[in-house]
């Protein structure tokens, strides 16, 4: 291919890119729909959606570190933490009692048919956006200690 075609292609895939957060129904722990557009729209606010699963241990790395900075975090910042269990039926039943266990104050939420996931074209988890105002600002892939500094200056600079 020469280079004006790989550019163009380029260009395709980031025209194409999902910026709005997708109009989804998914349930809490407790079993209540919540739709995210409607549960997450404040103004000016910063949504960190964290997909995760109870057999991911880079997830469970990255929201037990997100757990011991996260009160100093909304110091500086108007944000909240959502975790969105990527678990399918067969390991859902985990999700509670590691939450409980864990003690995450973060709302928790269930894309158990992966619906979100999907809508969002997440390949792998732990996956990490970032939405204001109904669009997805930042998207960090993975999590590896130290992330979560990145994470915070990026947050910073929105």
């Amino acid at each position: 291919m020469n280079k004006i075609t790989v550019l163009l292609f380029l260009l395709s895939l980031f025209g194409n890119a999902q910026t709005a957060l997708p109009d989804v129904t998914l349930t809490n722990l407790e079993g209540k729909s919540v739709v995210l557009k409607n549960e997450f729209s404040e103004k000016d606010k910063l949504y960190i959606f964290s997909f995760w699963a109870t057999w991911c241990g880079p997830c469970i790395n990255e929201l037990d570190e997100l757990n011991d900075i996260i009160e100093d975090w909304k110091k500086e910042l108007n944000l909240e933490v959502i975790a969105i269990s990527t678990d399918d039926a067969r390991t859902q039943k985990r999700v509670k009692p590691l939450v409980n266990g864990k003690g995450w104050p973060y709302t928790i939420l269930l894309d158990t048919n992966q619906d979100l996931k999907r809508a969002l074209t997440i390949v792998n988890i732990p996956y990490t956006l970032v939405v204001k105002n109904g669009q997805i600002v930042h998207i960090q892939n993975g999590y590896v200690p130290g992330s979560e500094t990145e994470l915070f200056a990026k947050l910073k600079q929105l």
